[in-house]
């Protein structure tokens, strides 16, 4: 597929919306919407007695509050490693001494080029930063073993959130024997 040109149809403060012309492996010609969203990040914080931490929010696409892991976009000139570190600092108050890389992955490959990278958070300690003013989240600690029996009863909405306790599986198992307990109820 050949892209022919690109017209700016919308621009928002978080997404913007093109019109892509684009020529078929056949050589018909046709144009799809597509929506650029910067990339971001998802972090899955847990801490030394095997907490996730969880953050609730109103999200205006589902039209209701979801519990969600932490998230957010990375800011011009960030990294995604610093982008992981700065979201987890503003939606729980905690940093990480060990942070690590477990994938990344496009959203909405179909209509949207909005790319994730996703990380393990542990070895947490407290260094709060000041939230984003348009976020209203509320904090919620999950034990592991719950968390993940939530998520096998579908009880998770969020795909970044359903996408990044299932990649965390493998590093999980190894620290925390109570996980396997759980895939067997």
């Amino acid at each position: 597929m050949d892209i022919l040109n690109r017209e700016k149809q919308y621009g928002g403060h978080i997404v913007d919306l093109e019109k892509v012309y684009v020529r078929l492996p056949d050589g018909k010609e046709r144009a799809y919407e597509l929506v650029n969203h910067a990339a971001a990040v998802t972090v899955l914080p847990i801490d030394a007695e095997g907490n996730i931490y969880f953050v609730e929010q109103y999200r205006l696409g589902a039209e209701q509050t979801l519990l969600e892991l932490p998230a957010g976009v990375i800011d011009p000139g960030e990294t995604p490693d610093q982008a992981a570190q700065r979201e987890l600092r503003e939606e729980t108050g905690f940093a990480c001494q060990t942070l690590s890389k477990l994938g990344s992955f496009y959203m909405i490959a179909g209509y949207g080029d909005e790319f994730m990278h996703v990380y393990l958070a542990q070895d947490l300690y407290p260094a709060p930063l000041t939230p984003d003013a348009d976020e209203d989240l509320k904090l919620t600690l999950i034990p592991i073993t719950k968390a993940y029996k939530r998520l096998y009863a579908d009880g998770f909405k969020d795909a970044k959130t359903i996408a990044l306790l299932s990649l965390a599986i493998p590093k999980l198992l190894a620290n925390y024997p109570a996980l396997h307990q759980s895939f067997k109820e």
